[in-house]
């Protein structure tokens, strides 16, 4: 059967606003650093009123950690949907629009609700580490109802997002966007997302695995956190029990790529950083794009490591598609 989509995926649609601060601003603000810490919309406000006088910010983008994996799947000359959930307002439509332009399918092209879209707040230290104050909005709704089972059944990939995790409803809704998956023989990844959701919601994710992945994706301390292990190769070990095949970013050392059989070592691309954002992001696009266009895990795990290795040299969650085009001719001579 041909599948329409390389890639669906669920998570929180939100436009990120990029700002560069300093380690004392994060510490005055009492601001937990390399974190994604959710807030409401008056703490979000009361931030950007304090960085009117840090800096300008960089630019504003739609993001969401799973909306940059399929985008960038695209850009590589993959397809992809992203299910999600933002308000019929400014910031919504911002969203949407960058979405259309990236040739990426979505569940919101008709009638959205009243209500405020989902916004995020990147701030940017000078070790090029991203902190995240996110407002959810709308988006902390996502439910089952904003998936689309024969979109689902039509894709080689579900990609569930490790941050929907700390809502009932969207928790609720990555179960059963896997349930679907594996109910049309759809293989499932799931990314883990960011340190802070296995620290407070590590059962929540156990729920999300439920007997197990295709594919999980998951930097170092994650890792080691959820296994409750010291190093990474332990980490591996005891993460074999919960998915069939693994990633595990290691920043400025490269990945660890494991394929069902044999442990790859993928090495790091030596680059001077100046912003993390988005960075794994575009290792698992990368890398979902490469397994699905017929090449194996550690040519995936190259892929994966160049691109991501580029991203982190420039301000912005994502490249541009003419970048993606010259990464693959590079990496992959298509």
């Amino acid at each position: 059967m041909t599948k329409k989509y390389d890639v669906y995926a669920l998570g929180n649609a939100l436009v990120d606003t990029e700002i560069e601060v300093s380690d004392a601003f994060l510490e005055r603000m009492d601001v937990g650093k390399g974190v994604m810490t959710l807030v409401d919309e008056a703490r979000q406000a009361e931030l950007l009123a304090a960085l009117a006088d840090e800096a300008e910010p960089h630019k504003q983008t739609s993001g969401g950690s799973a909306c940059n994996t399929v985008v960038a799947t695209r850009y590589f000359g993959g397809s992809g949907y992203y299910a999600c959930k933002v308000a019929s307002d400014t910031t919504g439509d911002i969203f949407v629009n960058d979405l259309t332009a990236a040739g990426v399918d979505t569940n919101m092209n008709g009638n959205r609700e009243e209500g405020v879209s989902g916004k995020c707040l990147v701030m940017l230290t000078p070790d090029a580490e991203r902190t995240m104050n996110t407002y959810l909005g709308i988006s902390s709704e996502v439910s089952e109802a904003e998936l689309d089972e024969a979109a689902i059944a039509a894709s080689h990939y579900v990609y569930l997002e490790g941050y929907l995790v700390s809502g009932d409803s969207s928790r609720a809704a990555t179960v059963k966007l896997r349930q679907l998956a594996e109910k049309h023989g759809v293989k499932t990844s799931l990314t883990f997302s960011d340190p802070a959701m296995v620290q407070f919601f590590k059962d929540g994710l156990t729920e999300m695995l439920g007997d197990g992945v295709d594919l999980l994706f998951c930097n170092e301390a994650e890792a080691t956190s959820y296994t409750d292990t010291e190093n990474v190769e332990a980490a591996l070990e005891a993460l074999k029990a919960v998915c069939r095949s693994a990633v595990i970013t290691l920043g400025a050392k490269g990945a660890l790529v494991w394929d069902g059989t044999d442990t790859h070592q993928i090495a790091p691309v030596e680059v001077k950083a100046v912003d993390s954002n988005g960075a794994g992001d575009l290792f698992a696009g990368a890398f979902l794009y490469a397994l699905t266009h017929g090449h194996d895990f550690a040519t995936a795990g190259k892929l994966a490591s160049v691109a991501s290795a580029q991203l982190v040299t420039e301000f912005g969650p994502r490249l541009t598609a003419d970048a993606h085009r010259e990464i693959r001719k590079q990496v992959l001579g298509e």
